[in-house]
């Protein structure tokens, strides 16, 4: 089996989940995040080099402020499980997104979770956090506009790869595979430069549910696939 070097993941479907079983949608975000550790071990087992995952978006702020409370108190817990997950697969992680709207803790706790993360190299996982591809676009052309205000930076030089240097995700390659649970078939704002060519996989399994299993029916499709880039078809 062809193993993708890059999946990313539209965590979807844990409000409806915890319906679906009597519970608030506080206990789907809960087993949400415990399914997500599982996924991290599934995928570094696989060979998957890279992991990005869409945790919380720009927009999820929307939410009420019951809900998102109790997202941010998930997140407070989680990074600090991160720690033990790295050590244990040898995984470094990167937070994608605009942290600084997050309060002070989660910030702190963000940067000691890549500065301790920092050292390993055996898998990659990147979290999406207060995260959105058009405000991420936005940043990098802001920080492009102040380069080449200060002569850094001159406007006959940008080429694509000059504009993925400034997007969140520079050093990281563009996903090979995109996997959303829940039966969802967007891309809700999420890595809209990076999926260019990526293959989409769209499942009806809610997020919590999404197990091995699951994981390996979509990247048995996704080696179903004829890949190709401008007509090209993709070298195995």
């Amino acid at each position: 089996m062809n193993v993708p070097n890059h999946i990313a993941i539209i965590l979807d479907g844990n409000g409806r989940w915890a319906r679906s079983k009597g519970m608030p949608r506080h206990y789907g975000h809960v087993k949400g995040c415990a399914n997500l550790e599982k996924i991290c071990d599934h995928v570094k087992d696989l060979g998957v080099k890279y992991l990005t995952v869409y945790a919380f978006s720009t927009e999820n702020w929307k939410r009420s402020q019951e809900e998102v409370s109790g997202l941010l108190d998930i997140f407070r817990s989680y990074l600090k499980k991160c720690m033990k997950s790295a050590k244990k697969n040898s995984m470094r992680i990167r937070v994608i997104g605009d942290p600084a709207a997050f309060p002070e803790d989660i910030q702190k706790s963000i940067v000691e979770l890549e500065e301790y993360s920092s050292q390993f190299d055996s898998i990659y996982f990147q979290i999406a956090l207060n995260y959105g591809s058009r405000d991420e676009i936005t940043r990098a052309v802001r920080k492009m506009a102040k380069d080449q205000e200060a002569g850094r930076l001159k406007p006959e030089d940008i080429t694509e790869s000059t504009i993925e240097n400034y997007l969140d995700t520079a050093g990281i390659p563009d996903p090979d595979l995109l996997i959303r649970t829940s039966g969802e078939q967007r891309l809700s704002n999420y890595l809209l430069w990076q999926l260019a060519y990526t293959e989409f996989y769209f499942t009806d399994v809610p997020w919590p549910a999404f197990h091995k299993r699951e994981l390996v029916k979509a990247i048995e499709k996704y080696n179903e696939r004829d890949r190709r880039f401008g007509g090209v078809k993709e070298e195995a």
